[in-house]
């Protein structure tokens, strides 16, 4: 009696402490279920950014939007809206106030918000060189810049390329007349010239007709990197890991777009209906030097160089247009571009 008494005890006891270890496992498995979703592994929270474009979309951000298409934003655990720019819309103005955490602009514009008070840090810049450029008609060329004298050149008022071109060239006989989008004076007088983007001017050029060559204002030694990613320098701080992430998309987005630009052109094309397709390819094609040439070759997209930033601090400054200079290695950084 006594035996079967210790016997029922002794199974009760053993299915109390099955009870225990089944409950502790279950826990544990909804846990998991809540923090992982059942998956075993911890998902990874998603940012919201923001980038805004320094212009209305075009094959100038064709990396930006190579990585949207293709998910690389979002392989990086990025939400990012694409917000393009426009003459109405400073996307420094929106990443200093809060309103983006990424922007794009070249490099002088960068600089030039320290007068302002804006701390800006690079990160990546997606051309090695400027295809700012001037546009004449074919045969009518220029070999050197002084030979724009006696001419009619159209520039935009201000325009910090020709302020530096004033200051290296005798250019006292250049009839300077305001650029004004149009080119209408231009074409027909076959001695004139204007300001360009050989990425962009010549097409319609050819649209129109009209056979011309160009000079790029670079040849002068005025080559500020263009469609430069940046953020705030408080942001930085704060946001590494994100910053990281973007760029890697941001640069592994180019490196896609190089083969595959007429397919990512349809997508610019959405958010820039107004621009013809055969356009964005003119473009795409013309810019692929500037992307994917110079020390991009050797070190990748995105790449930039203290010596580079440090010319430009010291060009700005001494044409006044820089209040003061300060360290190269404060406005830029290669540490987030992939590989470092």
């Amino acid at each position: 009696m006594k035996m079967k008494a210790l016997k029922k005890l002794h199974f009760l006891v053993m299915g109390m402490v099955l009870i225990l270890i089944l409950a502790a496992c279950g826990e544990e498995e909804a846990g998991s279920s809540a923090t992982d979703g059942g998956s075993g592994e911890k998902q990874a929270e998603v940012t919201d950014v923001k980038v805004v474009l320094n212009w209305f979309a075009k094959s100038q951000h064709g990396g930006v939007y190579a990585a949207q298409e293709n998910g690389l934003f979002e392989d990086q655990n990025l939400n990012v809206t694409v917000e393009p720019g426009g003459p109405q819309v400073s996307s420094i103005n929106m990443v200093a106030s809060g309103k983006a955490e990424f922007g794009l602009a070249h490099a002088d514009q960068i600089i030039n918000a320290r007068n302002e008070g804006i701390e800006l840090v690079a990160v990546a810049a997606a051309m090695q060189g400027s295809p700012q450029a001037f546009m004449f008609h074919k045969g009518h060329g220029i070999k050197d810049f002084e030979d724009l004298n006696n001419r009619k050149v159209y520039i935009q008022p201000g325009i910090i390329y020709w302020e530096y071109l004033k200051t290296q060239y005798d250019l006292s006989k250049v009839e300077e007349l305001a650029h004004t989008g149009q080119h209408g004076n231009f074409i027909a007088d076959i001695n004139s010239v204007t300001q360009s983007f050989v990425t962009s001017e010549p097409y319609f050029m050819k649209l129109d007709g009209v056979d011309v060559e160009t000079k790029l204002i670079s040849d002068a030694g005025y080559d500020p990197y263009n469609i430069v990613l940046y953020v705030t320098k408080d942001y930085l701080k704060e946001n590494k890991e994100t910053v990281k992430a973007f760029t890697t998309a941001f640069v592994e987005g180019w490196n896609l777009y190089k083969d595959s630009y007429e397919e990512i052109s349809t997508a610019v094309q959405k958010d820039n209906p107004d621009i013809e397709l055969e356009s964005l390819i003119f473009e795409a094609e013309a810019q692929a030097d500037f992307i994917y040439g110079g020390d991009a070759v050797d070190h990748g997209v995105g790449y930039m160089t203290e010596e580079r930033w440090a010319t430009l601090i010291e060009q700005l400054h001494d044409l006044g247009i820089l209040k003061e200079k300060f360290d190269a290695k404060d406005i830029f950084t290669t540490e987030f571009l992939p590989g470092n």
